[in-house]
């Protein structure tokens, strides 16, 4: 007999919760998982996906849920709660969506984002960090950015970041020349857009904080940095508008070219 695996505890976040009443109701009218699947349009592999809390179902697949059932607007519900609620096991979810992108817009207007760090950037941070084992969390934060560069078919990316991040003197000299350099260089990668919004753009959107869009295959989600933790938006409006704000920043960034040129010019710094 196959080894059933145990349904997700449904108190300790609303996703799992929303994860434990599809697996409930499924069960409850004797459907597998390929049956299940044709009825919302899913492989038997999503569906599981879903019931495990790996996959996250969007609004078509709750009208769809509600409407077999009878449900009412049930499943439509718990996705908007879900979506809006804070997730406690919101981080294991976002390292899964970098792995899926399609593409990322990433903005910081202080520190040069993990993606393009060097090991030893990476490191500093993690020195300065609240963590209470500084080894696993430098292991995982590099795991992390491996297994986005590590790709067949890399993300394209795209990069807003703030002329403080170059100035910033990071882990001492040698370790700021040698990430600047590697800055430099995923410039002229093909799929890697980078762009600086320089100190003489003066006001714009991004003095609220560090965040970051994801496209995923049938959705974009986004994150908002901040400290003590960030904030996982899987909501399509909210993800919209995080879009809208970073074009809004990109009109007060430099061009590619000009940005290269300025990194170039903190380079020369360096002795």
């Amino acid at each position: 007999m196959p080894k059933v695996r145990d349904p997700l505890d449904p108190k300790i976040s609303q996703w799992h919760l929303l994860s434990y009443y599809l697996r409930f109701f499924r069960e409850k009218e004797g459907l597998s998982l390929t049956q299940w699947g044709k009825i919302i349009g899913a492989a038997r592999s999503t569906v599981s996906n879903m019931e495990a809390g790996r996959h996250r179902i969007h609004e078509d697949h709750a009208k769809l849920i509600d409407r077999h059932f009878g449900t009412g607007r049930l499943f439509e519900l718990l996705l908007w709660f879900a979506r809006t609620a804070h997730n406690p096991d919101w981080f294991r979810q976002y390292t899964e969506y970098e792995k899926q992108a399609t593409f990322t817009k990433i903005y910081h207007g202080g520190l040069i984002p993990l993606l393009f760090q060097t090991d030893d950037y990476t490191k500093a941070f993690v020195q300065v960090s609240d963590s209470q084992d500084l080894e696993a969390e430098l292991t995982a934060r590099l795991g992390r950015k491996q297994a986005m560069l590590g790709r067949t078919e890399p993300a394209f990316t795209w990069l807003l970041l703030g002329e403080a991040a170059l100035a910033s003197q990071v882990g001492g000299p040698a370790v700021m020349e040698a990430q600047l350099r590697q800055l430099r260089a995923m410039t002229d990668l093909p799929h890697t857009s980078v762009r600086v919004v320089p100190f003489t753009a003066g006001a714009h959107r991004g003095v609220d904080g560090y965040f970051q869009v994801i496209g995923l295959e049938n959705r974009d989600i986004g994150y908002a940095g901040a400290q003590k933790g960030g904030r996982l938006i899987e909501g399509p409006s909210e993800a919209r508008e995080l879009s809208f704000i970073f074009d809004r920043i990109g009109a007060k960034a430099a061009s590619e070219d000009d940005s290269r040129s300025l990194i170039e010019r903190y380079l020369e710094t360096y002795p």
